[in-house]
């Protein structure tokens, strides 16, 4: 038998106020806004592809949530569930930062946002149920595999493109210390078809999410 914290009406709660927030409204970041330097002007063909990248780097942010609130909803250790939240508090930052560079690209976020929340929260609970160092090993992985996907979007933004840069930066830093901490806590090592069934599932987000 599963031996899972107490789902109390305060938790239910919460968890239904952070995918509201997190699906219909807008992030406020607790961190200054990376770009620093002017804007530049970029062709109509570069601003609308930036612009899907970044609806692509907001909606591995919608996810985020939804996976951080699903996991630490069953996560059975105090100390994980403090991790996960912190890791939540400061994806936040980066829901904020994509949705205004969004803006400022004369973009949109991505229509299918509440689909997106609701498979990754349903992840994070399944994550969450096999217990402390697959749930830390899942969130682990998963912030390597979006720190790569992040890396190839700095290669791929216009190379003028400062403002969206530097925001990718700053996310891909955050998230390598997600992942080294999930690792430091006792985050077990996916066995390979996982991991594999993880990056394809990815792959279908970005591409669906640079169009929709």
């Amino acid at each position: 038998m599963l031996n899972l914290p107490p789902l109390t009406l305060d938790k239910a709660i919460a968890v239904m106020d952070m995918g509201l927030r997190t699906v219909f409204s807008p992030a406020v970041s607790s961190r200054p806004y990376p770009p620093t330097s002017p804007a530049v002007d970029l062709t109509e063909r570069e601003r609308k592809h930036a612009a899907a990248l970044m609806r692509i780097n907001h909606v591995g942010e919608v996810c985020a949530q939804a996976l951080y609130s699903g996991q630490a909803l069953v996560s059975r250790d105090p100390a994980n569930v403090e991790a996960l939240k912190q890791a939540s508090r400061e994806e936040v930052d980066h829901l904020a930062w994509c949705e205004q560079r969004i803006q400022e690209l004369g973009g949109r976020k991505s229509l299918l946002n509440p689909l997106w929340y609701g498979a990754s929260f349903g992840m994070g609970i399944t994550a969450g149920l096999l217990g402390d160092k697959w749930n830390l090993g899942f969130l682990a992985e998963t912030e390597h595999q979006v720190s790569a996907h992040l890396q190839s979007h700095l290669q791929e933004l216009p190379a003028h493109d400062v403002a969206s840069k530097a925001i990718v930066t700053q996310m891909k830093e955050d998230e390598e210390h997600h992942a080294l901490t999930a690792e430091q806590l006792g985050g077990a090592k996916l066995p390979a078809p996982v991991k594999l069934a993880m990056r394809l599932a990815s792959k279908v987000m970005t591409r669906t999410a640079y169009h929709l």
